[in-house]
This record gives structure tokens, sequence and C-alpha cells, in this order.
């Protein structure tokens, strides 16, 4: 069985991350989402809409996800890719290399985002139209 890991805030679903985890899926038979908990948001100077429970609610109802696990700093991407036996690490192409040095530890894919919509994009709209 091919195991596939990504990971992200997946704030604001949209067709986007469907888009992302479809084409994740389709790389492998078992598709993982570390799912970046409220507190690493923090750190990483990100605001949700919802929180961490809801988000997780909305991306395992997403068909193509197997499992969604927290993740709560940087460093767990080894160590994950290590317990859940992880063969790909998938991320979109705007995280183009800073995931390289995971290359010893399974193969890596960036993949190309769906252009027109991001949810930046989306709060900017929503924030231009209030």
């Amino acid at each position: 069985m091919k195991k596939v890991i990504t990971y992200g805030t997946f704030d604001l679903l949209h067709y986007g991350h469907i888009n992302l985890l479809k084409r994740a899926k389709e790389l492998g038979d078992y598709l993982i989402v570390g799912l970046s908990t409220d507190e690493f948001n923090r750190i990483k100077g990100k605001k949700c809409y919802f929180p961490y429970e809801k988000r997780k609610k909305l991306i395992e109802a997403i068909r193509y996800v197997d499992l969604v696990i927290p993740e709560c700093n940087w460093e767990q991407k080894i160590s994950d890719i290590k317990e859940f036996k992880i063969d790909i690490l998938v991320m979109g192409d705007d995280w183009k290399g800073k995931f390289d040095f995971l290359k010893e530890y399974c193969e890596v894919i960036y993949l190309p985002r769906t252009p027109e919509i991001s949810t930046t994009k989306i709060k900017e709209d929503l924030s231009y139209n209030l």
C-alpha cells in the first residue's frame, strides 16, 4: 500500500483544496492530512476563521482523505513520515523546494495550485465586499 501525506491549514475550504487532495490521493492508496492546529497557526502568524476541530470535521468528510492528524510544529514531518511509513509527501507548488530535505525519507512532490482560488483571495474578496 502506497501512503501519501500532505499538510495544511485548510481554512475556508474551497475547490482548490479539494483539487489538491484529489490529486494527492491519486498518487497512492492512503492519504493522510496533517492539519495545522490553532496553536501552530498562531506561531505561523495565521488566523483561521474555523477552529481546528471544525476544520478537522470538514477534511474528514472528504472522500479522498483516509486520516487526519494534528500538525503541531514544523519539525514533526520527519517523525510522521517514519511513524506512518509514508511513501510520498505532497505539497502545493507555492512550497517548492522548502521540503526537499525530506527526500531522504520519502518522495517529495509539489503539485500546482488551482491558480484562480486561495483562502487569502476569499478573505480579501469578502473584506472588500463588506
